[in-house]
């Protein structure tokens, strides 16, 4: 496994369990799991760094985003593979350097350029067939906290 250095999340499915709300108000909600809260801390204390790449947008993914801390993000995400690519020269690092975490299939083609591909265990088949880490947990339930916990056991970051 190469020396990961980012992760780049999807939301929806990934940090999430795909649902949400919507209130009579017009309002949107998401539930994410401090697990994976805590993990994303843990990843960037030992020098991890994070990014957000989705196909949704608007205030509740910035919302998200500040909540986790999260700089890099991107939203109403059409081609995620174009943003690894524009989030690793942003970074200053190579694409084998990033692991990107999807759940469906709008997240195949990111999931093939990047140095780790991983997805949570509520992914959908296709994604299961081509990540090379699966965590035991489903999206919105302790996935991405696995990833991180799998990616710092195997080398620490630089």
């Amino acid at each position: 496994m190469p020396d990961i250095k980012a992760l780049a999340l999807d939301i929806d499915g990934v940090l999430t369990d795909g649902t949400f709300q919507l209130g009579s108000d017009g309002s949107e909600s998401k539930r994410l799991s401090f697990v994976d809260v805590m993990g994303i801390s843990i990843g960037r204390q030992c020098g991890l760094r994070f990014a957000l790449i989705s196909g949704e947008g608007g205030p509740l993914v910035d919302r998200i985003a500040a909540k986790l801390q999260i700089d890099h993000v991107y939203g109403d995400c059409k081609d995620k593979a174009s943003v690894l690519r524009t989030l690793a020269e942003n970074l200053g690092l190579d694409l084998g350097e990033l692991c990107f975490v999807g759940d469906d299939i709008n997240d195949l083609p990111a999931l093939r350029i990047a140095g780790l591909a991983a997805a949570p265990r509520s992914a959908r088949p296709e994604v299961l067939a081509e990540a090379e880490f699966v965590s035991a947990n489903p999206g919105g339930g302790g996935a991405v906290r696995d990833i991180i916990d799998f990616i710092l056991k195997k080398g620490s970051p630089q």
